[in-house]
């Protein structure tokens, strides 16, 4: 798997995980309201790829840290258990 089709599919994990929508999730991250959904749709289908700015965003509103958007499966499985027993 390539870091793009990896960034795709944790995304969609991540957002489907906290039950949110793609209008939803943009509006969280502070894109306008009328191209929320279709942004994080584009990023989700990889036309385009978010700033690193826009993707710590994602990170935080998903509650995941940055690299769990990259990992492979067993490491995204490590990161995320590792960032649920953190305390911040």
């Amino acid at each position: 798997m390539n870091v793009q089709t990896t960034f795709i599919k944790r995304l969609k994990e991540a957002r489907k995980t906290r039950k949110l929508t793609q209008e939803k999730l943009g509006i969280m991250v502070g894109l306008d309201e009328f191209v929320a959904s279709t942004r994080i749709n584009r990023y989700e289908k990889g036309v385009h790829e978010p700033d690193f700015g826009i993707l710590e965003r994602m990170a935080i509103a998903l509650d995941v840290p940055v690299a769990y958007f990259f990992a492979d499966d067993e490491l995204a499985k490590i990161i995320l258990q590792h960032h649920s027993s953190s305390v911040w």
